[in-house]
């Protein structure tokens, strides 16, 4: 079985379209349609459906898929380690992030490792904290960096960087003076609250249950899928949101939002690097541990402890 095509079809599967996987692999979009053909006329077995304008996998497409996952990964292992013994490195780092690390601290960090390892390709997807676990899990991504901790078997967390959420309000909001606000006091404010999954909404709660708060007390007005939204929300006067504060320092000092400090040691959070127990990184996924590694360091964050949630 050619491990060429494998790799299309991970990539029709993975983008569900023809013509994205051609794109992705430099290729027509007849020659991925004819990997395609040869994989099913080799297996006897039909691999895809289309659906409309997507494709999807069959379900003995995705026991395939999920081989030639594995397959094309070790194909890079080999050639990264290969490259690595000759003082280079090369090939994919593949990243799942939550929003706040994927926004304000992975960009700089893969910036500055990338200027070294010029053939290093990075692919950075952003997901709620609890895809990025799966997308670890499942082995779509060699690293994961997320906001909260939870039990999951095997995941392995470190400590790596730390975040300060914030209380931000609208210029215009009674407690925009305010230098701090409490716990209790914020359970009284209509709150713009993050989506279920996200790493800042599972912060956020527990910090209410440590006061006796439950979630589902809160006044909650708003449920919005990104930071970007919630910012604006609070910009245009829907309520108040807890909000981490790497990302609404620009807004703070254009004056177009207000930071208030909470009054809790809560509100101080690890940023954790996520990756599988008992599974070896590639060379790059190693070498970018290492820089990372430097780069909280040189930050003044919290040490690349390992933790137990």
């Amino acid at each position: 079985m050619d491990i060429r095509k494998l790799d299309v079809f991970r990539k029709v599967v993975e983008l569900k379209s023809f013509t994205k996987a051609a794109e992705a692999a430099l290729l027509s979009q007849p020659t991925v349609s004819e990997h395609i053909r040869n994989l099913e006329d080799e297996l006897g077995l039909k691999l895809v459906d289309r659906l409309g304008r997507e494709v999807e996998p069959t379900p003995v497409g995705m026991v395939l898929y999920r081989y030639a996952v594995r397959m094309t990964q070790l194909q890079q292992e080999a050639l990264q380690a290969v490259a690595r013994y000759n003082g280079d490195l090369s090939g994919e780092l593949r990243i799942g992030s939550s929003t706040i690390p994927g926004a304000y601290i992975l960009p700089r960090v893969i910036s500055s490792f990338c200027s070294r390892y010029r053939e290093v390709k990075p692919v950075m997807q952003l997901n709620s904290s609890r895809a990025v676990a799966a997308q670890i899990v499942e082995g779509n991504v060699d690293l994961g960096m997320v906001g909260a901790i939870w039990n999951e078997r095997g995941l392995e967390w470190t400590a790596a960087f730390s975040d300060t959420l914030v209380l931000a309000v609208n210029p215009l909001h009674p407690l925009a003076e305010a230098e701090k606000v409490s716990v209790v006091d914020m359970a009284k404010l209509p709150f713009i609250q993050r989506e279920q999954g996200s790493g800042t909404r599972r912060v956020v709660a527990k910090m209410f249950e440590k006061k006796g708060i439950r979630e589902s007390e809160l006044q909650e007005v708003a449920i919005l899928g990104s930071n970007e939204a919630v910012r604006e929300a609070v910009k245009a006067g829907l309520g108040v949101a807890i909000i981490s504060s790497r990302s609404v320092s620009q807004d703070v000092q254009c004056g177009t939002l207000v930071s208030i400090d909470i009054d809790d040691e809560a509100a101080q959070r690890p940023i954790y690097l996520l990756q599988r127990k008992n599974r070896e990184l590639s060379p790059v996924a190693t070498a970018f541990v290492e820089h990372l590694h430097k780069a909280a360091a040189l930050e003044g964050s919290v040490q690349l402890d390992r933790t137990d949630p």
